[in-house]
């Protein structure tokens, strides 16, 4: 099961560079086409902004799964294990909430964005938007997994700061690639 998901994260990695290599091949494209030869594509524009929607939320999800979004942990290193504990409860339960929120949000504006074509390229804005879906799932599942291991106790100390350093950061792939090696 662990194969399989990180294979999945792996592949949101590579549509995250999928998408960032079409913006600048579009973008870049269409400003040498502007300048050099007084014509562009006109698709591009739409499409690079489109890359740039699923490129945030996918990267959003790959960062979730990483413990690698901002935060702030000044309180929570300073607790007793109890306290972090209830924090890290209570932040995966908002954050759970947000993500209920959002799935309920993008059904909402379903059937909307089901009719609403875009205007140049001509698709359905679902196939834009709807990313809310995948997103929330996602997202969700990983705040029900975080909850469920500190319920049955599996989540150690290190883990109840969520907080990452970058030099922890890059400690811990040092040690995760010795491990692997060896």
């Amino acid at each position: 099961m662990d194969k399989l998901i990180d294979g999945f994260f792996k592949l949101l990695e590579f549509l995250v560079v999928v998408c960032m290599v079409a913006m600048v091949i579009m973008v870049f494209g269409n400003v040498v086409l502007r300048y050099g030869f007084n014509s562009g594509i006109t698709v591009s524009d739409e499409m690079s902004r489109y890359c740039f929607i699923w490129l945030t939320y996918i990267g959003a999800m790959v960062a979730m799964r990483d413990g690698a979004h901002l935060g702030v942990d000044t309180l929570i290193k300073k607790l007793p294990l109890g306290g972090k504990k209830f924090c890290f409860a209570l932040s995966q339960l908002l954050m759970l909430f947000c993500n209920v929120l959002f799935l309920m949000g993008t059904y909402e504006m379903h059937e909307l964005q089901v009719t609403n074509i875009s205007p140049v390229v001509g698709i359905s804005m679902i196939w834009i938007y709807g990313i809310g879906y995948v997103v929330s799932v996602v997202m969700g599942i990983i705040n029900l997994n975080k909850l469920w291991r500190l319920f049955t106790g599996r989540v150690s100390e290190e883990e109840l700061v969520q907080v990452m350093e970058s030099e922890d950061q890059v400690m811990e792939d040092t040690a995760h690639e010795k491990k692997v090696a060896a």
